[in-house]
């Protein structure tokens, strides 16, 4: 019998619904959804293990987003023909899931915990990546893990002046804004986009008609689990052993030794870290070993959370930072240019104890990432990477391979930059920035931001304005004090309620990205933080002027150059060659990068050459495949076939012509054989070119000196 699928509806307008249903598919996992907009279906589905293992203190969540190549019709690229490991765009939408999640599960949750989304059903044109966050979540309503939900995820668009929710990917190239809200029905708890240098106040407005959707969604999976009975009620757990009187005794002997710790102000973060551990210690000291064995895992629990009140009571009370500032003080600044001779451009941009130092690299059409998806078949001429290796933080670790982190934190600064670089028309490079994090205490990626600008300006790109970006933080008490941070440290990003980078020129935003560890943060302290954003950021961009106001005029002596040529597209062929035979010998030759593709009817055809030498021999040699042969012109020619009765001459690459045994010298020679062989380069004149079969007929007699033509006439009489 078929099985009974339980379907909720939800009627966006303009002919598009979106639908939840469960029940069919995936049944033995804890939740599992399908979630159906035009023809595109995501599965997600969720397990979660019923104890923790033993020594976890936090939630094991693993989000995987993974986009089956079928799903558009498609083969995956590649020798295996299968899904292999995630690209970066299915991990930056693990990334979304994850955030918006996590906050959402219960503090004393620690059991592991696995979503898995998968994309079934390919609409080309919808986006998938804020329905795989619905989709997560609404399994989880369905579910019996404790989940304290819903939450959804809606993209906000404008197009032509016009705000569009859950826009197409064609709706999307027309807009100035690509943001990203991730909320419950009650708060945010995550944003993320990038934007046209848009204003503070139009960042809001789509903020608040993404969260007014967003309710709609939520109410939508509340009918969902309603009508679900596993989901209610969750499961019963107890993943964390406590002892009232010990976490009295934590606090009472703790709180005001890790206040005064905050309110020394210690500028050197491992030197403050070091004091928290000592406060630590000396309460450990009164414990045996026995005693320790059992308590230690609860007594550090609870270490942390004084830890964390003690500094917020600080922040709070004194209206100081832990490291001696003032609310809105940006930390020190220093930045140099050109700080790596031998590469392309370089930066090296330290604020306080965090430092980037990046790097700029030209090259050509060809060195573009390309992009083999289940969407998308593209290239990416921006590429920025962005390293976090162990050593930044002083970890004794080995580095891994690249970590989702660093996937988002480069794509985030991406986002940044990608705004202020030259249209394509006036920038023929593929660009690559790469950052590397050599000390971290807060906000690299938007390091990486200021560094990236500066590298770009000093490879003598010519950007249309420079960014900067700044992270902001927020202290938020009980009796509704707050207090907005500007410029984070690490501590006060992991001990406070709110992470919100935002970079941008000196007049608008061109990227953000918030995370939210509270509820009920209100437009009020979201428009306050924003202004101080402003303030902080353009205090910052100063700084970077003033080591490199503008970008410099020239490139580097030793970056490549571009030239573009445009060719008739009947020439596209023979400057390739068989199998790529003639473009692959110019290469060879001249040590050029040679690129070509068809565009509006027409070859474009880019010539990278690190020298002048490189640049004429390549042009030269293209020049000549394009070029029809003229009437009356002269050529250095090339034998290419001898017979008796004359010798076939490769004029111009592509381009031969007959010369004939009559036309060899002014002397009679009985047979072209005798005077020439295959190889021999001779001058020679084209005389004619017959107009329907194309053929050419030369001479290299007339190209003789007259004194000669008399000798050789005397010679034969």
């Amino acid at each position: 019998m078929p099985l009974t699928a339980i379907t909720k509806t939800l009627d966006l307008g303009n002919g598009k619904t979106i639908s939840l249903e469960t029940g069919k598919l995936a049944r033995q996992a804890d939740g599992s959804v399908v979630v159906k907009m035009g023809d595109t279906m995501l599965l997600a589905t969720v397990v979660s293990a019923k104890e923790a293992k033993e020594g976890t203190d936090f939630l094991p969540l693993s989000v995987e987003y993974k986009e089956k190549f079928a799903s558009a019709g498609k083969f995956p690229g590649g020798f295996l023909k299968r899904e292999a490991r995630p690209s970066d765009y299915e991990i930056l939408v693990c990334r979304l899931i994850d955030r918006v999640l996590r906050p959402l599960f219960p503090e004393d949750y620690h059991a592991d915990t696995f979503v898995t989304v998968n994309l079934i059903s390919a609409d080309t044109n919808i986006i998938p990546d804020t329905l795989a966050t619905l989709a997560a979540s609404a399994a989880l309503m369905v579910s019996d893990i404790p989940f304290q939900g819903p939450i959804s995820e809606v993209r906000v668009a404008r197009v032509k002046g016009q705000w569009v929710l859950n826009p197409t990917f064609s709706e999307l190239k027309e807009s100035d804004i690509d943001m990203v809200v991730g909320a419950s029905i009650d708060s945010i708890v995550m944003v993320e986009g990038e934007m046209k240098n848009i204003t503070e106040a139009d960042m809001l407005e789509a903020i608040k008609l993404a969260h007014a959707e967003i309710k709609v969604h939520c109410n939508l999976q509340l009918e969902l689990a309603k009508a679900v009975t596993k989901s209610q009620p969750k499961r019963t757990y107890c993943h964390e052993e406590n002892d009232a009187d010990l976490k009295k005794k934590v606090w009472d002997e703790t709180y005001q030794k890790v206040y005064n710790v905050a309110k020394a102000m210690t500028a050197d973060k491992h030197k403050r870290s070091e004091a928290f551990h000592a406060v630590k210690e000396e309460f450990l000291k009164q414990f045996s070993d026995e005693e320790l064995s059992k308590k230690v895992g609860m007594i550090s629990r609870y270490f942390h959370d004084v830890e964390k009140e003690g500094v917020r009571a600080f922040v709070l009370n004194e209206k100081m930072r832990i490291d001696g500032r003032k609310l809105n003080e940006i930390r020190s600044i220093w930045s140099e240019v050109n700080y790596l001779p031998a590469t392309h451009g370089s930066a090296l941009f330290t604020r306080g104890e965090t430092q980037s130092l990046t790097t700029v690299t030209l090259g050509a059409k060809n060195d573009a990432q390309t992009i083999d998806s289940a969407l998308r078949d593209d290239s990416e001429k921006f590429i920025l990477h962005y390293n976090f290796p162990p050593f930044s933080t002083g970890e004794a670790k080995a580095s891994r391979g690249t970590s989702r982190r660093e996937v988002g934190h480069g794509n985030l600064a991406q986002r940044a930059i990608k705004y202020c670089l030259p249209d394509d028309d006036d920038n023929p490079y593929t660009i690559r920035v790469v950052s590397d994090i050599l000390e971290s205490n807060g906000s690299s990626s938007m390091a990486t931001v200021c560094a990236g600008v500066l590298a770009l300006m000093d490879a003598g790109i010519k950007i249309k304005a420079p960014v900067s970006g700044i992270a902001m933080g927020l202290i938020m008490g009980k009796d509704g004090k707050y207090a907005v941070l500007s410029d984070i440290l690490g501590d006060e990003d992991h001990l406070g309620h709110m992470d919100f980078k935002v970079a941008g020129t000196a007049t608008g935003i061109t990227a953000c990205q918030m995370d939210l560890k509270v509820d009920g943060l209100t437009y009020d302290v979201l428009e306050k933080a924003l202004a101080q954003a402003k303030e902080g950021r353009l205090h910052i961009l100063g700084k970077m002027l003033e080591t490199i106001a503008a970008p410099n005029v020239e490139l580097k002596p030793h970056s490549p150059r571009i030239d573009t040529l445009y060719v008739p597209k009947e020439y596209i062929g023979a400057i390739i060659g068989p199998g790529g035979k003639v473009i692959q010998e110019i290469q060879r030759e001249t040590g050029a990068t040679i690129s070509i593709e068809e565009v509006n009817e027409r070859g474009i055809v880019e010539i990278l050459t690190a020298n002048a030498e490189s640049r004429n021999a390549a042009m030269a040699r293209i020049k000549a495949i394009v070029t029809e042969p003229e009437i009356g012109e002269v050529y250095d020619g090339v034998v290419k076939n001898v017979q008796p009765y004359g010798a076939f001459v490769e004029i111009l690459p592509g381009h031969q012509g007959l010369l004939h045994v009559s036309e060899i010298e002014w002397r009679r020679i009985e047979s072209a054989e005798k005077v020439l062989k295959p190889g021999d380069k001779i001058q020679v004149k084209l005389l004619e070119k017959d107009k329907k079969t194309g053929k050419l007929k030369l001479s290299r007699k007339v190209l003789l000196p007259k004194e000669e033509k008399q000798s050789e006439t005397a010679m034969q009489q």
